[in-house]
């Protein structure tokens, strides 16, 4: 009988040796190559951490973490509790095998036999592990063996390196870096005896009572510190004050699943990769500050109806993304959505693009002279009726001024040179992908009634800093640029130093704004309607950089404008830039030349010049050195602008309404806000009188209304109170009726 106990004996012994021999393949660099953290760690340009995002949301585990980079009070907790003598077996301490089998001889308690290699072959190996009945004898046995092989294979320290950051600790916590970092919000090298002792006793048993827990670390804490022990009043009050500390630690469930400086950055890279690091091309300390710059003029803000905000710069060269800030982060009830992929109204933005596709068609120049006045526009849709965003004109001005200044009228008569189908052509070269054709935006594509989002547009300004060039922008290193025409080079030279240039946006922004840096940048504000979105977008010899504001529900801000929203984060990112790096202006590409310029005055007023004389660049073959303006072009230009025709019916009586025709549809431009907008009329004839709709509303051969949805009927009657002459028109948009006018503000 005995014999054949010894047989079945040997017999189990032989099974689990040969079921150990074939796990047993697995060395040490294969098991911390195959670790698989519950976070992927998003890293800058140059290895730095920037963000961590939890990308398995079943078990928390952290990074690896080397032996080197635990704490001695851990390592040291560790074998005292749980593997006395660690260094000492190979694998099998048999003296503790025989002590348990002893006392379980006897029915009395013991810690068990198993030592840490052979705890971590059962983590190893699922065959192993221990279920909720204990293990059998056969996978006792077989963790013995495999405890011996990897004695024999590994090395003491990696034995031990692999155990901690295999070995479960509490509720979904595996590995010391999550338990670290989770109850103690340290990393592994910090942690003190306390903490080791209380670390140490969780491995023992993770889910116990923090009440056992705490009477287990303070067995532990007693063999770090024997020195301690003997003075029992010192060894209660440290396990008194352990217990509060270990209850403290055991409510923290979880630190958060996000955590850095590029949330939207790490959720756009990290879902589907392999990989728990992810390089990109950002810049952590430029990343930091950009953050901290957007945050804290946000705050400098409150009170004005703002909470968002985003940020981007890129590479010039190489279309790296060096900073992405798409929220402004604890500021915003909308943090999780991106600013720089979100679609909004640029606004203004818009307009150097249209003036370097008219100078590149040469339909201008950047000294030709275009008027800024109130002028209609008749469209299949209506009458189009742009104005100033201070509703000001300035009368007659060169195209330099025109965008420098950030004039609507002219960009919109500029359009009408080009035509919003041609320029939207142009636009989606340049890499703005719009969803609507030309025609569907009309003139108001000027003063920027799409939509695009700060990523695209960014991208299409640094075309303008690359010569034309457009490439796509890359958040990953070592990509090289895909380079592609989109713009006349030369066209783009000549915008470039338009938006450099300080007196060119003197008209609007003044010569010392916030606009003007110590080196050279070309820059250009935006803000669309209703003050729904604030940009500036600018570059620099080397950088580009485009800041966005305003508020991701699309409720407008209040008394926010181009110089006070963005553009005071665009500058501070600019100057962090170049704190200790030059930005030269670029070089004149061939086809381009310089010459002296002046501008004559009006007829009326020849001795009172447009503009002072300069040097002014041109495209070859369009230079000329004065530029005057002819009255009788003025009035034709006006004329068709209007959709009306001088020539008199000697049928119709002499007084009649010149202006608009009947039948006119207005639309309303939605971005002007409604209150700042008004409809010219015009009639021939004396002392005249305005109805509208039965009551009176001006005198005099003009007028002036404040649009009002519907259909209306406009009249003229004379000193006798006839009707002389009467039209009908329609109003189409939102309007609003006795609204107070808030102050006007630059874009």
């Amino acid at each position: 009988m005995r014999s054949l106990r010894v047989a079945h004996t040997l017999a189990i012994l032989f099974i689990a040796i040969y079921a150990n021999n074939t796990w047993a393949t697995a060395s040490f660099n294969d098991v911390k190559a195959s670790h698989q953290p519950s976070d992927t760690l998003l890293l800058d340009r140059h290895g730095e951490l920037l963000h961590r995002l939890r990308t398995d949301a079943s078990v928390r585990r952290g990074q690896w973490v080397t032996l080197a980079d635990v704490s001695p009070a851990l390592r040291t907790a560790l074998v005292l509790s749980e593997d006395k003598r660690f260094y000492e077996h190979s694998g099998v301490d048999w003296q503790a095998v025989s002590s348990a089998a002893w006392a379980n001889l006897w029915h009395s308690k013991t810690r068990g036999a198993s030592t840490i290699t052979m705890q971590l072959a059962g983590l190893l190996d699922e065959d192993l592990k221990r279920g909720s009945g204990g293990r059998n004898v056969v996978q006792k046995i077989d963790q013995a063996v495999s405890a011996q092989w990897l004695e024999r294979s590994w090395r003491k320290d990696q034995i031990l390196e692999a155990y901690l950051n295999l070995v479960p600790f509490r509720g979904e916590l595996v590995g010391i870096d999550a338990l670290s970092r989770t109850l103690f919000g340290k990393a592994a090298h910090g942690l003190d005896q306390r903490e080791a002792a209380v670390a140490a006793a969780l491995v023992r048993a993770p889910n116990a009572p923090a009440a056992q827990v705490a009477q287990r670390a303070c067995a532990v804490l007693k063999t770090l510190d024997p020195a301690r022990t003997p003075n029992t009043r010192a060894a209660s009050a440290d396990c008194a004050a352990l217990d509060l500390f270990t209850s403290a630690a055991l409510q923290r469930r979880d630190y958060a699943a996000s955590d850095g400086l590029a949330p939207h950055v790490a959720r756009q890279l990290a879902p589907g990769t392999k990989t728990t690091t992810i390089r990109t091309t950002l810049s952590a300390p430029l990343q930091r500050f950009a953050v901290q710059t957007l945050q804290q003029h946000l705050r400098e803000l409150t009170g004005r109806h703002v909470q968002d905000g985003a940020l981007l710069v890129l590479d010039n060269a190489s279309g790296e993304v060096l900073a992405w800030v798409g929220s402004s982060g604890d500021l915003s009830n909308a943090a999780e959505v991106d600013g720089v992929t979100a679609l909004r109204q640029p606004g203004s933005t818009l307009k150097p693009f249209l003036y370097a596709q008219a100078i590149a068609e040469r339909r201008l120049t950047a000294a030709s002279l275009i008027e800024d006045s109130g002028t209609q526009i008749q469209t299949t849709s209506g009458l189009y009726i742009p104005q100033n965003y201070d509703r000001q004109f300035k009368g007659w001005v060169s195209a330099r001024t025109a965008l420098g200044a950030s004039l609507n009228v002219p960009a919109v008569r500029t359009l009408v040179m080009v035509s919003p189908d041609a320029f939207h052509q142009q636009l989606v070269q340049l890499g703005l992908p719009l969803k609507k054709s030309g025609d569907y935006y009309g003139y108001s594509l000027a003063l920027g009634s799409a939509e695009v989002s700060l990523l695209a547009l960014t991208n299409a300004y640094r075309a303008l800093g690359n010569g034309g060039r457009v490439s796509p922008t890359t958040l990953t290193p070592g990509r090289q640029p895909s380079w592609r025409a989109a713009l006349d080079p030369r066209a783009a030279f000549i915008i470039g130093d338009i938006l450099s240039d300080p007196h060119a946006r003197a008209r609007t922004f003044g010569t010392d704004s916030v606009l003007a840096t110590r080196f050279w940048t070309a820059v250009k504000t935006g803000t669309s309607k209703d003050m729904r979105d604030n940009w500036a977008v600018g570059w620099s010899q080397r950088y580009t950089v485009g800041v966005w504001v305003g508020n991701a529900s699309g409720a407008p801000m209040w008394d926010v404008s181009g110089t006070s929203g963005a553009a005071p984060v665009w500058a501070a990112v600019m100057s962090y830039l170049h704190r200790t790096r030059a930005s030269r202006a670029p070089t004149a590409p061939a086809g381009v030349v310089q010459t002296a310029v002046q501008f004559a005055g009006a007829a009326a007023r020849p001795a009172a010049p447009v503009e002072a004389a300069r040097q002014e660049w041109f495209l070859q073959g369009t230079q000329q050195t004065t530029f005057a303006i002819n009255t009788e072009a003025t009035q034709a230009n006006n004329t068709r602008a209007k959709g009306q025709n001088l020539s008199q019916n000697p049928d119709k009586p002499s007084a009649r309404i010149t202006a608009p025709t009947t039948g006119t549809i207005i639309a309303l431009d939605p971005d002007i806000p409604p209150q700042h907008q008004r409809v010219s009329f015009a009639a021939s004839g004396d002392k005249l009188r305005w109805l509208m709709d039965g009551k009176a509303f001006a005198a005099g051969s003009t007028a002036q209304w404040l649009p009002w949805p519907g259909r209306h009927v406009v009249q003229i009657i004379g000193a006798k109170g006839q009707v002389l002459d009467e039209i009908r028109l329609e109003v189409r948009g939102a309007g609003v009726k006795g609204a107070p006018e808030p102050g006007a503000r630059p874009r």
